[in-house]
């Protein structure tokens, strides 16, 4: 008896010991959350850049990332900035610099030993190993809200109200119209941009005078599209973010963004230590998780057979890569 009680005893404490390395290597090997600062030239309510910070608290929920941001950050201010979270100590900075960009290069420059993760119109450049780039290719899904739009138009006009004309905004919509045109070839486009990326009341405005001059559904780039579509009880086709609970009336369909596959991507080569610059545009492709249509909710048996068939078609051929929407950076013009 006393022999089963030792031998009890000794294998308890082998065990012990056993669970404690496994513990303590499960610790060791566990990777500590990344700082990560993200800092954005508007605020986190505007939808481009609610798309990250949704993406980001989600990471820090996760115990990935310990997130810190600043909003309303001057193009003028965007260097200064981006110093002082590198100096705090930050491993991943994400943020955007379209108006800033030169700089923001400068910046990362002096810092390699921080990866930076910016939405930018132009490329990565190897000579700047710690600088990724990204913008929100959703072209995929805007050929299918495209589609939906050229179903539910009763006048053959569609108002599209964008904030600059830059390679992000102009792939989006030349993917709309086209979605649009391959469902009925008569559409005309009332197309322009309010030099700004968050001036609700100057959309607003804008998309009134497109309903005046005919328009019966306009595509929302912009905050405040939809409030005039509402206003005027005609439709709306959504951007970056769903708002049709916010119009339920109006947003027949969106074209959404998920920033979670590139972030992901992206911290991920921070815990291996692998980070160098690329360009993270194709994390936002349909195929890669990085949009999808949003589902029609209020509009569900609104929208003709005919599109839904198109739409489903289309999806399922751009997953499986037998339809590749066409990416058009031009300018696009109204026609």
């Amino acid at each position: 008896m006393k022999m089963s009680t030792h031998l009890n005893r000794r294998h308890f404490m082998a065990t012990s010991a056993a669970t404690s390395l496994m513990l303590g290597a499960g610790r060791a090997m566990a990777a500590e959350p990344i700082k990560m600062a993200g800092i954005y030239t508007v605020p986190v309510e505007q939808q481009w850049v609610g798309r990250i910070h949704e993406a980001a608290l989600a990471a820090q929920d996760a115990g990935d990332i310990a997130y810190s941001y600043s909003e309303n950050v001057s193009n003028t201010d965007y260097a200064r900035v981006m110093r002082e979270y590198a100096e705090a100590g930050n491993k991943l900075i994400v943020g955007e610099v379209f108006g800033a960009e030169q700089e923001a290069r400068e910046v990362a420059a002096e810092y390699p030993d921080v990866a930076f993760l910016m939405g930018s119109s132009f490329k990565e450049d190897a000579a700047l190993p710690n600088f990724s780039v990204f913008d929100n290719y959703i072209q995929d899904s805007a050929y299918l809200s495209g589609i939906i739009a050229g179903a539910m138009t009763e006048s053959g006009n569609i108002g599209m109200v964008g904030g600059f004309p830059i390679p992000e905004v102009n792939r989006l919509m030349h993917a709309f119209m086209a979605g649009a045109l391959e469902m009925n070839p008569d559409i005309a486009f009332q197309v322009s941009f309010i030099g700004s990326w968050f001036d609700p009341p100057k959309a607003k405005e804008t998309a009134f005078a497109m309903i005046g001059n005919g328009a019966d559904v306009l595509y929302a780039e912009r905050f405040g599209v939809s409030d005039a579509a509402q206003e005027k009880g005609i439709l709306a086709i959504g951007n970056v973010i769903d708002t049709q609970a916010d119009y339920p009336e109006t947003v027949v369909a969106s074209a959404i963004w998920h920033f979670g596959p590139t972030l992901n991507k992206a911290i991920a080569e921070v815990q291996a230590g692998t980070f160098t610059a690329a360009d993270y545009g194709i994390y936002s492709f349909m195929n890669q998780g990085g949009t999808s249509l949003a589902p029609l909710g209020t509009f569900e048996g609104k929208v003709p057979e005919a599109a839904l068939a198109l739409v489903a078609k289309r999806e399922a051929e751009i997953m499986s890569g037998d339809f590749v929407v066409t990416i058009n950076d031009d300018e696009p013009s109204s026609s």
